[in-house]
């Protein structure tokens, strides 16, 4: 691997086009070009201003929830995340610009109680976050997602959460106050056992041991955790299933869910350079699994299909899995949230305002 090539401490190596972009820069004399201007290695915080902030989810893979992303692009820089592509809806690239651009949306919680305050407001569960991670690092800084909580909490709504970062742990005060009323779900991300793999594919993350540490903290808080597994990738993580789910049920994750990874549009440029330059000896060989996975392809975006895969590697992999959350999962913990205390709070809320003179945004 060559060590002027590499950019350590990201996941991806290169910037593919923007398919929304017509022309772009090239770099045709680079001993007359100033490296840094090309190169943009920290990270950038834009701060954007969205007029709302919560979106239906219409896949039939993850039905009845709203998502929710107060950022866009990450800085974790994991090399698989399915959420690349919509930078380019931004203008930016899906590779480093996905974790060097990071899109800020400050405003986000007044825009989630501006529209928990609407009169026809379903309290379906809202998902943090459905793109990128709640959690990344300038989370502790800004606070975002802390205070969508606190909104959250306030209106007892219910919500869900997914992340890699043990940051969340700063939150537990509220988590475990929205766990009390059956109003919080979390979901951490376990790819691997490997830390070395886990730098290479993750780079900016928490390490797997302090991640089995936060779903310990969370389950001794009495909060309802399990772990994604996710995503698998044939010949690079998929043997570790068993270890990952054990480790997980030891530490007090009562569910476990798994994807096998799909690299949808330019995802597929960024990951096949990284695959060849990490693992250059079974490069070919993952790759071509991951296909085998897909119909001979590296993406597949029927809903159904997309996130479990078909064929013989695909089958081995779900199998294996079941079988590891059979053997190791005992706990049976059946969690469902409270969507009927949203509605009385919320009146409760309106009750109490109007009483001030304060209502302005109830509609």
């Amino acid at each position: 691997m060559s060590e002027e090539k590499y950019f350590h401490g990201r996941g991806s190596q290169v910037n593919p086009h923007n398919r929304f972009i017509k022309n772009s820069y090239v770099q045709e004399f680079p001993e007359l070009i100033d490296e840094a201007l090309l190169q943009e290695e920290q990270t950038q915080y834009i701060e954007v201003f969205p007029k709302t902030i919560v979106n239906i989810v219409k896949s039939p893979d993850i039905p009845g929830m709203y998502s929710m992303n107060p950022y866009q692009g990450c800085e974790h820089g994991c090399l698989y995340c399915y959420a690349r592509t919509t930078h380019e809806y931004w203008g930016y690239s899906s590779g480093l610009d996905f974790e060097r651009k990071i899109l800020v949306k400050k405003n986000a919680p007044e825009l989630l109680e501006k529209a928990f305050q609407k009169k026809n407001w379903d309290p379906s569960p809202i998902m943090l976050s459905g793109n990128t991670d709640c959690y990344q690092p300038i989370e502790r800084k800004l606070e975002i997602t802390r205070k969508i909580l606190e909104v959250c909490l306030k209106y007892k709504h219910p919500v869900s959460l997914i992340t890699k970062n043990a940051l969340i742990l700063r939150d537990l005060d509220i988590i475990s106050e929205l766990a009390k009323l059956n109003l919080v779900h979390v979901m951490v991300t376990i790819t691997s056992l490997n830390e070395e793999l886990r730098q290479k594919m993750e780079p900016r993350t928490v390490t797997y041991k302090n991640r089995f540490k936060v779903v310990k903290h969370l389950a001794d808080a009495g909060v309802a955790v399990g772990i994604m597994n996710a995503p698998i990738i044939p010949g690079l993580n998929s043997h570790e299933i068993p270890e990952v789910i054990k480790a997980a049920a030891e530490n007090g994750a009562s569910v476990a869910g798994m994807t096998i990874v799909r690299l949808n549009g330019a995802i597929a440029d960024v990951f096949k350079d990284w695959l060849h330059k990490n693992f250059p000896d079974r490069a070919d060989k993952v790759w071509n699994h991951i296909k085998s996975c897909h119909g001979g392809q590296v993406n597949d975006s029927r809903f159904g299909t997309r996130t479990k895969g078909e064929g013989n590697i695909a089958e081995s992999i779900r199998s294996l899995f079941k079988m590891s959350v059979k053997k190791y999962m005992k706990r049976k913990d059946k969690f469902e949230f409270d969507t009927e205390a949203f509605g009385k709070q919320r009146r409760e809320i309106f009750l109490k305002e109007k009483s001030k003179g304060q209502i302005s945004l109830f509609d």
